[in-house]
């Protein structure tokens, strides 16, 4: 178990020591005279409330059969996070959760990060097609969500026909067998937790001169993000995936690429570095439940 710890723990920092070796479209020295200590200050409230949002709602699911601390939501939040850096979508998260309850509770917990990834998902989702319809992209883009709204039309029915059918022993029944509350208040959370990231990304090109109009930025922003999370990634190349992505569409608009370069290092610093480096320590601290 040690040795465990170590390797994860060593990857994740090697992993941070990769971005930035790798990085060349960023020079360090153009970013220092953008972040002044005010507005350092603000980046870290942002990432702040993005990280106690995500771990509120898991709190919260978990809430559905047992009642945890704050500090034990962040023990599990941060902790599986740094566990599953190099696993595809982040799916090692659902079995570095399930690690903090007892085997018997192991369904359980992978259905709740489930019910919470797609609460997630949702939101961006629809933001994102809001993101296309705003934005000043070209009639092949808007092809594209058209071809989305058709799927989306023919796979509802679908699933109300599947809802009983079980796989590995989950259900969509059991997905909605959770009171309406339940899921509103995911949403809730999913959706402010959203909003907050994209407000960072928003107050990010601002500092940097992007002379954008709201409408534009925010829309390119809701499509950034869209269109980066149906791209399957192993979760430690996401700010690559999130980077190319940002440099496409912002190109399109004319922006400097250092500049678009500069403010997604800068989000992955505050929003997944700093994250990782606490959960690094809930790693090394972990007593497993299981022998």
């Amino acid at each position: 178990m040690v040795t465990v710890k170590l390797l994860t723990v060593s990857g994740a920092i090697y992993y941070i020591y990769w971005h930035f070796n790798g990085d060349k479209k960023i020079d360090f020295n153009q970013i220092k005279g953008y972040l002044d200590l005010k507005n350092l200050l603000i980046l870290t409230l942002f990432s702040s409330l993005n990280w106690v949002l995500e771990i509120y709602k898991w709190r919260h699911l978990v809430s559905s059969f047992k009642n945890i601390s704050f500090f034990e939501a962040m023990e599990q939040s941060l902790g599986s996070l740094t566990a599953s850096i190099f696993t595809p979508n982040r799916i090692g998260e659902y079995g570095a959760k399930a690690l903090y309850y007892p085997k018997e509770n192991t369904k359980q917990i992978v259905l709740l990060n489930f019910i919470g990834n797609s609460g997630q998902m949702f939101v961006t989702t629809v933001f994102g097609l809001i993101g296309i319809l705003i934005s000043d992209f070209n009639f092949e883009i808007f092809n594209w969500f058209l071809i989305l709204a058709v799927i989306v039309i023919i796979c509802l029915p679908l699933l109300y026909f599947a809802r009983n059918i079980e796989i590995y022993g989950f259900s969509i029944r059991k997905i909605i067998s959770f009171s309406f509350v339940f899921h509103r208040n995911n949403l809730r959370f999913s959706i402010v937790r959203y909003l907050v990231f994209s407000f960072q990304f928003l107050f990010l090109l601002m500092l940097f001169d992007i002379n954008l109009d709201f409408t534009t930025a925010i829309g390119t922003i809701f499509t950034m993000y869209f269109l980066a999370s149906i791209i399957p990634t192993i979760h430690f190349l996401d700010v690559a995936v999130k980077g190319s992505v940002a440099l496409f569409l912002f190109g399109q608009l004319g922006v400097e690429d250092w500049k678009i370069a500069a403010v997604i290092s800068i989000m992955w610093v505050f929003n997944l570095v700093l994250p990782l480096l606490i959960g690094s320590v809930f790693v090394l601290n972990y007593k497993p439940l299981r022998k």
